[in-house]
């Protein structure tokens, strides 16, 4: 049995946690000036640089903005953040995402996946068509919910490279965690079985060579993670 080295968090690292978690409960009010570095070194006995640095990278999540000569202020994520403010928000929610952001990547996911499916469909050649079938198939056979949903993502993210659009995948790609999150709430829910036969659905389209039925089962299976039979929502 292999076990794996075990680190504390750094200091910056505690830093960044603790601002995040003020934000994140109210307590830090958006626009609210926070004190000098000076004085937030004093104030969390920390040094000045892992202040200056952590300031740095909540910036660059969204949580903070540094205004030259005036200050460091709360900034309103949801319009300065990135997909790094949203992994934030799921630690801080003990791995959950919020109801909110749950709609939010599905309506993201249609407009995606219905690109791909159009992009894809008719020029995918039969032998990128069995790959894709043997993915699914290992949906469908998978022991645990965690190889289950390693594999629908597999599919998706190979279905988005036979786009042949060089974004598509990166963009997949950085969807990777929320979007394991949720499979996995899915199939805590509905089962593996539910997760497979939704994606061999979508294969047969893809198989038929069906662009139309394909985008059709996109946003129908969405929209039941959204308002309809297979919603994931927490609360």
């Amino acid at each position: 049995m292999e076990f794996q080295k075990i680190s504390s968090p750094s200091l910056k690292e505690l830093f960044i946690e603790q601002l995040e978690h003020m934000i994140l409960s109210g307590k830090l009010k958006i626009g609210e000036k926070l004190p000098p570095e000076r004085q937030l070194s004093e104030m969390m006995q920390v040094s000045r640089a892992v202040v200056n640095s952590g300031i740095s990278e909540l910036e660059k999540k969204g949580f903070l903005i540094v205004k030259p000569r005036s200050g460091t202020y709360v900034a309103d994520y949801r319009r300065k953040g990135t997909l790094d403010t949203l992994m934030s928000i799921m630690k801080y929610n003990g791995g959950r995402i919020r109801n909110e952001e749950i709609r939010s990547i599905f309506e993201v996911r249609i407009a995606l996946d219905t690109l791909a499916a159009r992009l894809c469909i008719d020029r995918i050649t039969d032998e990128e068509i069995q790959l894709l079938f043997e993915i699914v198939e290992h949906i469908h056979y998978a022991q645990t919910i965690s190889e289950a949903i390693q594999y629908a993502f597999e599919f998706q993210h190979e279905f988005a490279l036979l786009s042949k659009n060089t974004l598509l995948p990166l963009i997949f790609q950085s969807f990777r965690a929320p979007v394991f999150t949720m499979w996995e709430r899915f199939c805590d829910l509905y089962g593996i079985q539910t997760l497979y036969e939704s994606n061999y659905k979508m294969w047969t389209y893809i198989r038929d060579r069906d662009t139309e039925g394909a985008v059709c089962w996109i946003e129908h299976s969405m929209e039941q993670c959204i308002d309809g039979e297979w919603k994931i929502y927490y609360d």
